[in-house]
């Protein structure tokens, strides 16, 4: 029996980041591996309440479909999984499905926190939302975007080094969209 025959109908389809984001343990995996970096499948399994063998299943199935790769192994059978680390020349259309799908989590988790923050201990039931328009050419949207990577880049090693992170930090979404704004259309309006 082959990895086809166990699928599940959406799983046999195009295998678009579409049904990948509509499947909720493939979601639950992909938001485990962003909030903590590398994890196997029994780990997964621990900590998302699942079997160790569906965990290695959807992982090998995100595998397949390019949104995430084997971590480096410090030894022994374990098998850990990462987020599959793109680079800018190399992310092609993959790279693009892999961004919608992120954009989709990151909707859902936007969403989850907003239903669902008075669960947070009370330090932590605000948020730092923000937004804003700037008039900005091509090279100083570009310069806007490096300027934040430099910022967060102090930050970047906790993911992977869990004790460098000081008494008290939880995992926090920083998500930055630059995008152009287009004018609306005609079309705009007979939809809305």
């Amino acid at each position: 029996m082959t990895e086809d025959d166990v699928s599940t109908p959406n799983d046999r389809t195009s295998g678009t980041g579409e049904e990948l984001r509509e499947h909720e343990v493939r979601t639950r995996l992909l938001d485990l591996l962003a909030e903590v970096g590398a994890v196997t499948a029994t780990e997964a399994a621990s900590r998302l309440g699942y079997s160790s063998g569906l965990c290695s299943f959807h992982l090998r199935q995100l595998a397949r479909h390019g949104y995430i790769e084997e971590a480096p192994r410090s030894g022994g059978r374990a098998r850990p999984w990462r987020v599959r680390q793109h680079t800018p020349t190399a992310e092609g259309a993959g790279g693009d499905r892999f961004g919608d799908l992120a954009r989709g989590l990151e909707d859902e988790s936007w969403q989850r926190w907003l239903t669902r923050r008075d669960e947070a201990p009370a330090a932590w039931r605000h948020d730092e939302a923000f937004s804003a328009v700037s008039y900005l050419t091509p090279e100083e949207m570009t310069r806007v975007a490096d300027a934040i990577q430099q910022v967060l880049a102090p930050y970047r090693a906790r993911e992977q080094r869990p004790l460098a992170r000081p008494d008290g930090a939880r995992p926090v979404a920083l998500i930055t969209r630059l995008f152009p704004l287009l004018p609306h259309t005609a079309d705009d309006a007979d939809q809305g």
